[in-house]
């Protein structure tokens, strides 16, 4: 398992890797502490108005994972697992609001509302395939010990 663990954490991504952990990191930490200064808006109220179920503990659920994955993929510590949940919550938010923007408004207000939601699931799913890249915590804590066996 340690091994495993080891290699998921390794990175081979140049220095560019650093832009997108920015874009993606910077988004779901401010998206996150949003649910929270405007619940009505962005958290437990977005997801009442969507039909989602348990909306005052879903709202604040994602957005404290919103927070949390947002400061590690920021800081490039535990990056493919911390993309994990943002790839989820990009694929709900998909699945629950633009995908019936499109049955119902057309493909390009659906396309045009949908941008942030497809470049943040992109962007997450780059960084899940490459890492973290060189300046992270990752690299500096998994590249010494995989260079030490």
């Amino acid at each position: 398992m340690n091994k495993l663990f080891t290699k998921l954490m390794q990175t081979s991504g140049g220095f560019s890797v650093l832009l997108i952990r920015a874009m993606v990191g910077l988004v779901f930490l401010s998206e996150g502490i949003q649910k929270f200064l405007y619940p009505v808006t962005r958290g437990a109220g977005r997801f009442e108005e969507i039909s989602l179920p348990m909306p005052d503990f879903l709202g604040y659920f994602v957005g404290s994972f919103e927070i949390a994955c947002g400061l590690l993929i920021v800081i490039g510590l535990f990056v493919r697992l911390a993309v994990i949940p943002t790839i989820i919550i990009m694929l709900v938010a998909i699945s629950t609001t633009k995908i019936p923007m499109l049955a119902e408004d057309g493909f390009w207000a659906m396309a045009h509302a949908a941008r942030t939601d497809f470049c943040m699931l992109l962007g997450s799913i780059f960084l899940f395939l490459v890492g973290a890249g060189t300046l992270s915590c990752d690299r500096v804590l998994f590249w010494k010990r995989s260079r030490e066996k």
